[in-house]
């Protein structure tokens, strides 16, 4: 079943299909796309199921990119009883792991799997152009699959990468749903196993949430703000090419060092300045714009307000001591 579909998603799920592709596209009269969704299901998978027959089975499988939806969310306090799969490709998604945890920010690259009856509770947001896929599975021999695979049952972020293969292996499974040609279980179940090999193959099993990306993030920032301090750094463009939102990064990076990146970047020039002050006969103005600040009057403004002296004043008393 193919279905073409316009509308304004009110913060809920919205079931549409049980069987088949929910495609919103553009039109020929231009309507404006709000989300693109691309999905396959079977076994009434719709519903909360758990296969107990099977070694392991397939339930559904989809794509959700988001354009104008301001709001995703998905709450499933007592989870699902089947395993679901979550691969963000673009953007970010946030998520909570537990009803008293705080939020956690994943970025692309990352899978995230949820065991049965796990709470769940995540959302995607249309100002972070978030593109996911995601796979819901079952059977009476998931956990032994899981453990041959070294799927690590403590973990449940796994950083790989944003490989082209994880979403042609996605598309496959729901492109073989939707036909449903001869063998097309078989052939599902092989494109999830080697999805799990994959992942067993590249991840990085990331603790404590999100952490360590983060943290790995700000240290490139500083690092990268340290070599280039004396350039024009624009702390948007930044963010955007490390794949993070502008909001998120400046937060993120205020929180682990106290300060905001323009911050860091100012106390930087500082420091360079009092040392050259300190080590060298260049003038002021000299100074200034080694620094990065053209303008030598507002570096004076600048040094004198973090300092409480003025560079020539600040000079005078390092050598004079």
């Amino acid at each position: 079943m193919n279905i073409i579909c316009y509308y304004n998603i009110n913060y809920s799920y919205t079931i549409v299909s049980f069987y088949g592709i929910i495609d919103m596209k553009y039109a020929q009269n231009d309507t404006e796309m709000l989300m693109y969704i691309n999905s396959g299901y079977l076994n009434n998978s719709l519903l909360n199921y758990k296969d107990t027959k099977n070694p392991i089975s397939i339930g559904c499988c989809g794509n959700y990119r988001l354009n104008n939806v301001e709001q995703l969310p998905t709450y499933r306090p007592k989870g699902r009883l089947d395993y679901q799969l979550i691969y963000i490709y673009s953007g970010l998604a946030h998520f909570k792991f537990g009803e008293d945890e705080e939020e956690t920010i994943i970025p692309a690259g990352n899978f995230v799997l949820f065991y049965p009856k796990e709470y769940q509770n995540y959302t995607y947001y249309g100002k972070d152009h978030t593109e996911v896929y995601w796979i819901h599975f079952s059977g009476t021999n998931v956990k032994n699959v899981l453990r041959e695979y070294n799927i690590d049952s403590s973990a449940r972020i796994f950083r790989t990468g944003t490989q082209l293969v994880y979403p042609e292996i996605f598309k496959n499974i729901i492109n073989e749903i939707q036909q449903r040609k001869t063998g097309f279980e078989l052939i599902i179940k092989a494109y999830l196993e080697q999805l799990l090999v994959l992942i067993s193959r590249n991840s990085e099993n990331v603790e404590n949430s999100s952490k360590t990306y983060i943290e790995k993030e700000v240290n490139i920032a500083q690092e990268y703000f340290s070599k280039n301090y004396s350039k024009e750094i624009n702390i948007d463009e930044y963010a955007t090419s490390r794949g993070m939102s502008i909001s998120w990064f400046i937060r993120s990076f205020k929180d682990i060092t106290g300060v905001t990146p323009l911050q860091y970047i100012l106390s930087q020039r500082i420091i360079n300045a009092q040392i050259l002050l300190e080590s060298t006969d260049y003038s002021v103005g000299e100074i200034s714009s080694i620094v990065g600040y053209e303008n030598q009057l507002y570096f004076s403004r600048l040094f004198t307000k973090q300092k409480g002296v003025s560079p020539r004043e600040y000079r005078k008393i390092v050598r004079e001591y």
